[in-house]
């Protein structure tokens, strides 16, 4: 049985969706006959603005992405900020570079996941997902939504909690919350939940 490779590809300005992206992967990654790979888009920033943003240097363990890997791939989680309700620009500047391989639909029928950071809760935590399947669709690519599968987790009021059925989450608030275990074990199980099933889509 051939390896089933799932990319992991996201944008992370202040960290948060990196350490997201990273308990994915391990989540990706525990499921036998899977390979998981990160992979960053290119920042648009220039780096005066990232100084004075006061943002960390970018993971030099994880590679930039160009569009026509992606068809390398059997499924794929895709992260980011949120900024005002979608997308940060700098992977909606991915997608928009995507055109050739949109052109062909090499990523028809290929699952996807979605995971995302916000500052609060009226951040987008069910927003940002919901618009950014919109490239998913023209790509023709499958979302691949948690639902409640993530079980009485999905339901817990004793703590603050990013996520919902649409993918895993985190809260920023102003940069300086980092995602909770609760948040993270959430992740691992998209990683492992988005593998699995791409492994029973390609298989």
């Amino acid at each position: 049985m051939s390896t089933t490779k799932i990319y992991i590809v996201y944008y992370s300005l202040h960290g948060h969706v990196g350490t997201m992206a990273r308990r994915i992967q391990q989540g990706a990654n525990s499921v036998q006959g899977v390979e998981a790979t990160l992979w960053q888009v290119p920042e648009t920033l220039s780096d005066v603005i990232l100084k004075k943003i006061k943002a960390p240097p970018k993971a030099d363990d994880v590679q930039e992405i160009h569009p026509e890997q992606l068809v390398e791939a059997d499924g794929f989680l895709f992260g980011f900020p949120s900024r005002f309700g979608v997308m940060a620009a700098q992977f909606k500047a991915f997608f928009d570079a995507t055109s050739e391989i949109w052109q062909s639909q090499a990523l028809a029928g290929k699952p996807a996941g979605i995971f995302w950071s916000t500052g609060f809760h009226g951040g987008g935590q069910e927003l940002t997902a919901l618009t950014a399947i919109t490239q998913l669709a023209h790509h023709g690519m499958i979302f691949v939504p948690l639902g409640y599968t993530f079980g009485s987790k999905m339901m817990e009021m004793n703590e603050v909690k990013g996520g919902s059925p649409y993918g895993a989450g985190t809260f920023a608030a102003d940069g300086t919350r980092q995602p909770t275990e609760l948040e993270l074990e959430q992740a691992f199980y998209q990683g492992k939940y988005v593998a699995e099933l791409t492994k029973k889509l390609k298989n």
